[in-house]
Protein backbone atom coordinates (compact mmCIF):
# COMPACT_ATOMS: atom_id res chain seq x y z
CA UNK A 1 0.00 0.00 0.00
CA UNK A 2 1.30 3.42 -0.96
CA UNK A 3 2.06 5.57 1.65
CA UNK A 4 2.16 9.54 2.41
CA UNK A 5 5.02 9.11 4.50
CA UNK A 6 6.48 6.35 2.09
CA UNK A 7 8.94 8.38 -0.19
CA UNK A 8 12.61 6.95 1.72
CA UNK A 9 10.69 3.08 1.58
CA UNK A 10 11.51 1.04 -1.26
CA UNK A 11 9.59 -2.31 -0.15
CA UNK A 12 5.89 -2.86 1.23
CA UNK A 13 4.91 -2.69 4.48
CA UNK A 14 3.14 -5.97 6.09
CA UNK A 15 -0.87 -5.62 5.34
CA UNK A 16 -0.86 -7.02 8.95
CA UNK A 17 1.02 -3.92 9.79
CA UNK A 18 -1.05 -1.66 7.54
CA UNK A 19 -4.04 -2.83 9.58
CA UNK A 20 -1.75 -2.35 13.08
CA UNK A 21 -1.23 1.49 12.35
CA UNK A 22 -4.33 2.09 10.97
CA UNK A 23 -6.95 4.28 13.04
CA UNK A 24 -9.35 5.50 10.70
CA UNK A 25 -12.15 2.92 11.95
CA UNK A 26 -11.50 5.09 15.54
CA UNK A 27 -10.45 8.33 14.41
CA UNK A 28 -12.89 9.50 11.83
CA UNK A 29 -14.86 11.29 15.15
CA UNK A 30 -12.33 14.07 13.97
CA UNK A 31 -13.42 14.53 11.08
CA UNK A 32 -14.96 17.68 11.11
CA UNK A 33 -12.07 19.02 13.54
CA UNK A 34 -9.76 18.44 11.06
CA UNK A 35 -11.44 19.84 7.96
CA UNK A 36 -11.91 22.89 10.56
CA UNK A 37 -8.17 22.93 11.51
CA UNK A 38 -7.58 22.95 7.61
CA UNK A 39 -9.78 25.37 6.66
CA UNK A 40 -7.69 27.49 8.89
CA UNK A 41 -4.50 26.53 7.83
CA UNK A 42 -5.21 27.30 4.09
CA UNK A 43 -6.64 31.10 4.85
CA UNK A 44 -3.41 30.92 6.77
CA UNK A 45 -0.98 30.27 4.10
CA UNK A 46 -2.89 32.60 2.46
CA UNK A 47 -2.54 35.33 4.64
CA UNK A 48 1.33 34.97 4.35
CA UNK A 49 1.41 34.77 0.91
CA UNK A 50 1.74 31.14 0.24
CA UNK A 51 -0.60 30.18 -1.66
CA UNK A 52 -2.95 32.66 -3.74
CA UNK A 53 -6.66 33.81 -2.93
CA UNK A 54 -7.86 32.05 -5.52
CA UNK A 55 -6.32 28.51 -4.21
CA UNK A 56 -7.16 29.78 -0.49
CA UNK A 57 -10.97 29.42 -1.89
CA UNK A 58 -10.33 26.44 -3.93
CA UNK A 59 -9.20 24.40 -0.82
CA UNK A 60 -11.59 25.90 1.36
CA UNK A 61 -14.30 25.10 -0.68
CA UNK A 62 -13.28 21.38 -1.49
CA UNK A 63 -12.94 21.15 2.56
CA UNK A 64 -16.60 22.29 3.03
CA UNK A 65 -17.56 19.45 0.19
CA UNK A 66 -15.74 16.56 1.85
CA UNK A 67 -17.52 18.09 5.31
CA UNK A 68 -20.65 17.62 3.62
CA UNK A 69 -19.98 14.12 2.68
CA UNK A 70 -18.96 12.71 5.85
CA UNK A 71 -22.02 15.26 7.62
CA UNK A 72 -24.74 13.21 4.99
CA UNK A 73 -23.02 9.45 5.70
CA UNK A 74 -21.93 9.37 1.89
CA UNK A 75 -17.97 9.69 2.50
CA UNK A 76 -16.12 6.28 1.12
CA UNK A 77 -13.40 4.86 2.79
CA UNK A 78 -10.69 3.77 0.47
CA UNK A 79 -8.13 1.17 2.11
CA UNK A 80 -5.17 3.43 1.43
CA UNK A 81 -7.04 6.02 4.12
CA UNK A 82 -5.13 4.70 7.22
CA UNK A 83 -6.50 7.64 9.52
CA UNK A 84 -8.69 10.80 8.61
CA UNK A 85 -6.23 13.01 7.77
CA UNK A 86 -4.96 11.10 4.70
CA UNK A 87 -8.95 10.50 4.12
CA UNK A 88 -10.00 13.73 4.08
CA UNK A 89 -6.41 14.57 2.03
CA UNK A 90 -7.13 12.12 -0.53
CA UNK A 91 -10.62 13.03 -0.98
CA UNK A 92 -9.69 16.44 -1.35
CA UNK A 93 -7.51 15.72 -4.13
CA UNK A 94 -9.78 13.98 -5.46
CA UNK A 95 -11.84 17.17 -5.78
CA UNK A 96 -9.82 20.29 -6.33
CA UNK A 97 -6.87 18.06 -8.12
CA UNK A 98 -2.55 18.97 -7.22
CA UNK A 99 -3.63 21.92 -5.39
CA UNK A 100 -4.68 19.92 -2.35
CA UNK A 101 -0.69 19.30 -2.09
CA UNK A 102 -0.29 22.63 -0.98
CA UNK A 103 -2.49 22.76 1.67
CA UNK A 104 0.27 20.32 4.45
CA UNK A 105 2.69 23.18 3.52
CA UNK A 106 4.98 23.65 6.71
CA UNK A 107 2.30 21.88 8.51
CA UNK A 108 2.95 18.07 10.40
CA UNK A 109 1.41 15.10 10.98
CA UNK A 110 2.32 16.08 14.50
CA UNK A 111 0.97 19.40 14.98
CA UNK A 112 -2.38 18.85 12.94
CA UNK A 113 -3.51 15.91 15.12
CA UNK A 114 -2.74 17.50 18.38
CA UNK A 115 -4.68 20.51 17.19
CA UNK A 116 -7.65 18.26 16.18
CA UNK A 117 -7.75 16.48 19.70
CA UNK A 118 -8.16 20.19 21.47
CA UNK A 119 -10.47 21.45 18.62
CA UNK A 120 -13.03 17.82 19.01
CA UNK A 121 -12.26 18.50 22.84
CA UNK A 122 -13.10 21.72 23.26
CA UNK A 123 -16.50 20.91 21.94
CA UNK A 124 -17.33 18.25 23.72
CA UNK A 125 -16.45 19.33 26.71
CA UNK A 126 -18.68 22.17 26.23
CA UNK A 127 -21.25 19.90 25.81
CA UNK A 128 -20.30 17.83 28.74
CA UNK A 129 -20.31 21.28 31.06
CA UNK A 130 -23.73 21.89 29.73
CA UNK A 131 -25.57 18.06 30.55
CA UNK A 132 -23.43 18.77 34.16
CA UNK A 133 -25.30 22.32 35.03
CA UNK A 134 -28.59 21.21 33.94
CA UNK A 135 -28.05 18.02 36.38
CA UNK A 136 -27.12 20.68 39.14
CA UNK A 137 -30.20 22.89 38.33
CA UNK A 138 -32.50 19.79 38.38
CA UNK A 139 -30.93 18.79 41.70
CA UNK A 140 -31.72 22.27 43.13
CA UNK A 141 -35.28 22.27 41.61
CA UNK A 142 -35.82 19.20 43.33
CA UNK A 143 -34.42 20.32 46.38
CA UNK A 144 -36.68 23.35 46.70
CA UNK A 145 -39.75 21.19 45.92
CA UNK A 146 -39.32 19.08 48.91
CA UNK A 147 -37.53 21.27 51.11
CA UNK A 148 -39.45 20.22 54.48
CA UNK A 149 -39.19 16.57 53.91
CA UNK A 150 -36.79 15.43 56.51
CA UNK A 151 -34.85 11.73 56.41
CA UNK A 152 -32.56 9.89 58.71
CA UNK A 153 -28.85 11.73 58.13
CA UNK A 154 -26.31 8.06 57.99
CA UNK A 155 -22.61 7.91 58.91
CA UNK A 156 -21.16 4.44 58.22
CA UNK A 157 -24.27 3.55 56.98
CA UNK A 158 -25.85 3.72 60.30
CA UNK A 159 -28.85 5.94 61.58
CA UNK A 160 -27.05 9.53 63.03
CA UNK A 161 -29.22 12.24 63.24
CA UNK A 162 -32.52 13.44 61.73
CA UNK A 163 -31.97 15.88 58.52
CA UNK A 164 -33.95 17.66 55.60
CA UNK A 165 -33.56 15.57 52.34
CA UNK A 166 -33.12 18.67 50.67
CA UNK A 167 -29.69 18.56 52.18
CA UNK A 168 -28.80 15.12 50.99
CA UNK A 169 -29.85 16.47 47.03
CA UNK A 170 -28.00 19.73 47.77
CA UNK A 171 -24.68 17.57 49.21
CA UNK A 172 -24.17 16.14 46.31
CA UNK A 173 -25.64 19.12 43.51
CA UNK A 174 -22.50 20.84 45.38
CA UNK A 175 -20.20 17.86 44.12
CA UNK A 176 -21.67 18.28 40.43
CA UNK A 177 -21.19 22.12 40.60
CA UNK A 178 -17.41 21.52 41.72
CA UNK A 179 -16.95 19.12 38.59
CA UNK A 180 -18.67 21.84 36.31
CA UNK A 181 -16.09 24.79 37.71
CA UNK A 182 -13.42 22.19 37.16
CA UNK A 183 -14.08 21.62 33.87
CA UNK A 184 -14.39 25.51 32.81
CA UNK A 185 -10.94 25.76 34.04
CA UNK A 186 -10.13 22.99 31.94
CA UNK A 187 -11.73 23.82 28.75
CA UNK A 188 -9.18 27.33 29.06
CA UNK A 189 -6.22 24.74 29.15
CA UNK A 190 -7.79 22.73 26.73
CA UNK A 191 -7.82 26.05 24.43
CA UNK A 192 -4.33 26.71 23.57
CA UNK A 193 -3.17 26.15 19.58
CA UNK A 194 -0.13 23.84 18.62
CA UNK A 195 -0.70 24.30 15.31
CA UNK A 196 2.73 25.99 13.75
CA UNK A 197 4.70 24.04 15.28
CA UNK A 198 5.60 21.59 12.91
CA UNK A 199 6.84 18.45 13.07
CA UNK A 200 9.02 19.24 16.76
CA UNK A 201 10.76 22.64 15.12
CA UNK A 202 8.53 25.02 14.65
CA UNK A 203 6.72 26.17 10.95
CA UNK A 204 9.57 27.21 8.25
CA UNK A 205 7.21 29.27 6.43
CA UNK A 206 6.89 31.63 9.12
CA UNK A 207 2.59 31.06 9.56
CA UNK A 208 0.91 33.89 11.63
CA UNK A 209 -0.24 31.06 14.76
CA UNK A 210 -1.68 34.08 16.28
CA UNK A 211 -3.72 34.91 12.94
CA UNK A 212 -4.10 31.30 13.32
CA UNK A 213 -5.30 30.72 16.55
CA UNK A 214 -7.83 33.69 16.05
CA UNK A 215 -9.27 31.89 13.50
CA UNK A 216 -9.67 28.70 15.12
CA UNK A 217 -10.97 30.49 18.48
CA UNK A 218 -8.29 29.03 20.46
CA UNK A 219 -7.36 31.93 23.85
CA UNK A 220 -3.57 31.80 23.05
CA UNK A 221 -0.95 29.13 21.11
CA UNK A 222 1.53 27.88 22.96
CA UNK A 223 4.83 28.68 23.53
CA UNK A 224 7.04 25.97 22.76
CA UNK A 225 6.90 23.84 19.21
CA UNK A 226 8.92 20.62 20.84
CA UNK A 227 5.71 21.02 24.01
CA UNK A 228 3.02 21.66 20.98
CA UNK A 229 3.23 18.55 18.98
CA UNK A 230 4.11 15.93 22.12
CA UNK A 231 1.60 17.68 25.09
CA UNK A 232 -1.25 15.36 25.80
CA UNK A 233 -1.51 16.91 29.31
CA UNK A 234 -4.89 18.09 28.15
CA UNK A 235 -5.88 14.63 27.89
CA UNK A 236 -5.05 12.88 30.86
CA UNK A 237 -6.23 15.98 32.90
CA UNK A 238 -10.03 16.02 31.27
CA UNK A 239 -9.69 11.86 32.10
CA UNK A 240 -8.87 12.76 35.56
CA UNK A 241 -12.00 14.83 35.66
CA UNK A 242 -14.10 12.56 34.27
CA UNK A 243 -12.89 10.18 36.55
CA UNK A 244 -13.76 12.51 39.24
CA UNK A 245 -17.23 13.39 38.53
CA UNK A 246 -17.67 9.85 37.72
CA UNK A 247 -16.72 9.19 41.53
CA UNK A 248 -19.65 11.80 42.23
CA UNK A 249 -22.17 10.23 39.55
CA UNK A 250 -21.21 6.88 41.50
CA UNK A 251 -21.57 7.84 45.12
CA UNK A 252 -24.86 9.39 44.17
CA UNK A 253 -26.09 6.22 42.41
CA UNK A 254 -25.29 4.20 45.08
CA UNK A 255 -26.77 6.12 48.11
CA UNK A 256 -30.29 6.10 45.64
CA UNK A 257 -30.10 2.56 44.76
CA UNK A 258 -29.59 1.56 48.29
CA UNK A 259 -32.57 4.14 49.27
CA UNK A 260 -35.06 2.41 46.44
CA UNK A 261 -34.26 -0.99 48.93
CA UNK A 262 -37.44 -2.65 50.50
CA UNK A 263 -35.60 -2.45 53.75
CA UNK A 264 -35.09 1.60 53.39
CA UNK A 265 -38.27 2.34 51.00
CA UNK A 266 -37.68 6.14 50.50
CA UNK A 267 -37.48 6.67 46.97
CA UNK A 268 -38.93 4.73 43.76
CA UNK A 269 -37.77 4.77 40.63
CA UNK A 270 -39.69 5.31 37.31
CA UNK A 271 -40.01 2.66 35.09
CA UNK A 272 -38.33 5.02 32.76
CA UNK A 273 -35.57 4.12 34.95
CA UNK A 274 -35.76 0.58 35.83
CA UNK A 275 -36.19 -3.26 34.66
CA UNK A 276 -37.32 -6.12 35.43
CA UNK A 277 -36.54 -9.54 36.18
CA UNK A 278 -36.16 -12.60 33.61
CA UNK A 279 -37.85 -14.80 36.48
CA UNK A 280 -39.18 -12.46 39.17
CA UNK A 281 -41.99 -10.81 38.20
CA UNK A 282 -42.56 -8.77 41.49
CA UNK A 283 -38.79 -7.44 40.98
CA UNK A 284 -38.01 -3.75 39.81
CA UNK A 285 -34.29 -3.65 39.22
CA UNK A 286 -32.51 -0.02 39.59
CA UNK A 287 -30.01 -0.86 36.22
CA UNK A 288 -30.10 2.88 35.64
CA UNK A 289 -28.29 3.72 38.56
CA UNK A 290 -26.07 0.23 38.75
CA UNK A 291 -24.92 0.90 35.38
CA UNK A 292 -23.63 5.02 36.46
CA UNK A 293 -21.99 2.93 39.20
CA UNK A 294 -20.10 0.39 36.79
CA UNK A 295 -19.03 2.63 34.13
CA UNK A 296 -17.03 4.61 36.85
CA UNK A 297 -14.64 1.52 36.46
CA UNK A 298 -14.38 2.04 33.14
CA UNK A 299 -13.26 5.42 33.13
CA UNK A 300 -10.82 5.27 35.79
CA UNK A 301 -9.19 2.38 33.88
CA UNK A 302 -9.44 4.87 30.51
CA UNK A 303 -7.83 7.03 32.72
CA UNK A 304 -4.77 4.80 34.46
CA UNK A 305 -4.03 3.51 31.22
CA UNK A 306 -3.46 6.60 29.66
CA UNK A 307 -1.12 7.46 32.53
CA UNK A 308 1.03 4.36 31.96
CA UNK A 309 1.38 5.08 28.32
CA UNK A 310 2.14 8.46 28.98
CA UNK A 311 5.30 7.61 31.44
CA UNK A 312 7.71 6.29 29.26
CA UNK A 313 7.57 8.59 26.56
CA UNK A 314 10.65 10.59 25.32
CA UNK A 315 10.48 14.57 24.31
CA UNK A 316 7.99 15.44 21.46
CA UNK A 317 5.74 13.41 19.39
CA UNK A 318 5.85 8.68 19.81
CA UNK A 319 3.07 6.78 18.04
CA UNK A 320 2.49 5.53 21.20
CA UNK A 321 0.14 9.13 21.61
CA UNK A 322 -1.87 7.73 19.00
CA UNK A 323 -3.45 5.15 22.13
CA UNK A 324 -4.46 8.77 23.37
CA UNK A 325 -7.95 8.75 20.95
CA UNK A 326 -9.84 5.59 21.95
CA UNK A 327 -9.96 6.17 25.82
CA UNK A 328 -10.65 9.73 25.41
CA UNK A 329 -13.74 8.92 23.14
CA UNK A 330 -15.00 6.17 25.44
CA UNK A 331 -14.90 8.55 28.54
CA UNK A 332 -16.84 11.18 26.61
CA UNK A 333 -18.69 9.00 25.26
CA UNK A 334 -19.86 7.35 29.06
CA UNK A 335 -20.25 10.21 30.69
CA UNK A 336 -22.56 12.39 27.98
CA UNK A 337 -24.47 9.14 29.03
CA UNK A 338 -24.15 8.91 32.79
CA UNK A 339 -24.70 12.37 33.02
CA UNK A 340 -27.95 12.86 31.17
CA UNK A 341 -29.29 9.88 32.38
CA UNK A 342 -28.74 10.78 36.18
CA UNK A 343 -30.70 13.95 35.40
CA UNK A 344 -33.61 12.06 34.43
CA UNK A 345 -33.31 9.54 37.31
CA UNK A 346 -33.52 12.59 39.37
CA UNK A 347 -36.19 14.24 37.76
CA UNK A 348 -38.68 11.40 37.86
CA UNK A 349 -38.34 9.24 40.87
CA UNK A 350 -40.98 9.27 43.76
CA UNK A 351 -40.35 9.52 47.36
CA UNK A 352 -42.20 8.28 49.77
CA UNK A 353 -41.73 10.93 52.97
CA UNK A 354 -43.89 8.76 55.41
CA UNK A 355 -40.97 6.11 54.68
CA UNK A 356 -38.72 8.27 55.62
CA UNK A 357 -40.39 9.56 58.63
CA UNK A 358 -41.34 6.22 60.23
CA UNK A 359 -37.32 5.76 60.16
CA UNK A 360 -36.81 8.28 62.53
CA UNK A 361 -36.05 7.26 65.83
CA UNK A 362 -35.80 9.44 69.35
CA UNK A 363 -32.24 8.01 69.91
CA UNK A 364 -31.28 10.24 66.83
CA UNK A 365 -31.45 13.22 69.04
CA UNK A 366 -29.16 11.98 71.69
CA UNK A 367 -26.72 14.88 69.87
CA UNK A 368 -29.14 17.24 69.77
CA UNK A 369 -30.26 17.11 73.64
CA UNK A 370 -26.82 16.97 74.78
CA UNK A 371 -25.89 20.60 72.97
CA UNK A 372 -29.43 21.76 74.30
CA UNK A 373 -28.10 20.85 77.74
CA UNK A 374 -24.91 22.29 77.16
CA UNK A 375 -26.10 26.09 76.09
CA UNK A 376 -28.49 25.75 79.12
CA UNK A 377 -25.55 25.77 81.65
CA UNK A 378 -26.83 22.38 82.67
CA UNK A 379 -23.57 20.16 81.52
CA UNK A 380 -20.18 21.44 82.48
Amino acid sequence: MAQLWGGRFTGQTDPLMDAFNASLHFDKRLWNADIIGSQAYARALAHKGILTPEERDELVQGLEKVAAEWSSKSFVVKPSDEDIHTANERRLGELVGSVAGKLHTGRSRNDQVATDMRLWLREHAARLLTYLKDLVTVSVERAERELDVVMPGYTHLQRAQPIRWSHWILSHAWSFHADADRLVQLIKRINQLPLGSGALAGNPFEVDREYLAQELGFDGIMPNSLYGVSDRDFVAEFLFWASMTMIHLSRWAEDLIIYSTAEFGFVQLADAYSTGSSLMPQKKNPDSLELIRGKSGRVFGNMSGFLMTLKGLPSTYNKDLQEDKEPLFDAVDTLSGCLQISAGVLSSFEIRPEKMKASLTMDMLATDLAEYLVRKGVCK
